[in-house]
């Protein structure tokens, strides 16, 4: 393989590997997004459910105990992982180079 040969691919190589981190990125913040959203969703439904039993528009109470306690586990995992984030970023802070 020739020099020109390496050069050529090396080049090409480098232009996917940006395009994949940059979907790669996307990628992550549409995750993100998408979890952020569904925690909010089932924080909605359990106040929906809440306002339906405090009405008498529901007679059963396991529905809206339910809701409840997926919002919460939902919630206090959302902040679990977002407390471990903040920790991580101050731990790589604290790195001296």
């Amino acid at each position: 393989m020739k020099i020109e040969n390496v050069n050529d691919f090396l080049v090409k190589n480098s232009k996917s590997i940006s395009t994949e981190k940059a979907n790669e990125a996307s990628s992550f913040n549409e995750v993100l997004k998408s979890a952020l959203d569904n925690v909010n969703q089932l924080q909605n439904d359990s106040e929906n459910y809440t306002k339906l039993l405090a009405l008498g528009q529901i007679d059963n109470v396991h529905d809206v105990t339910i809701a409840s306690e997926k919002a919460k586990i939902a919630l206090q995992m959302t902040l679990t992982i977002r407390n471990k984030v903040v920790d991580a970023y101050k731990e790589i802070m604290r790195m001296q180079v």
